[in-house]
């Protein structure tokens, strides 16, 4: 089992990975500061797949409840396989 979360969620709510009708969306860092920009959304249809890459560097689509979605650094991610966590 794979969880990717956020490592400092906003304030009392618990963020998840967007999950969209393509799959989750995640921002491909070769477009640099237009990588929040839909036209670039790159899409992973598992959790193992936008695992995968977030530790190439993309940014993860992530949500809360009530929270408007934003993309998230990889730095600021954390993937949990199993009981072995690992910070990106």
């Amino acid at each position: 089992m794979i969880r990717i979360e956020r490592i400092s969620s906003r304030p009392g709510v618990i963020e998840e990975p967007v999950l969209t009708s393509k799959g989750y969306q995640l921002g491909d860092p070769a477009h640099g500061s237009a990588k929040h920009h839909a036209k670039y959304a790159v899409y992973a249809q598992t959790l193992d797949e936008a695992a995968a890459l977030v530790e190439k560097g993309f940014s993860l689509r992530m949500g809360a409840k009530g929270k408007s979605p934003s993309l998230i650094a990889p730095k600021s991610l954390r993937i949990v396989r199993g009981d072995n966590p690992q910070t990106t």
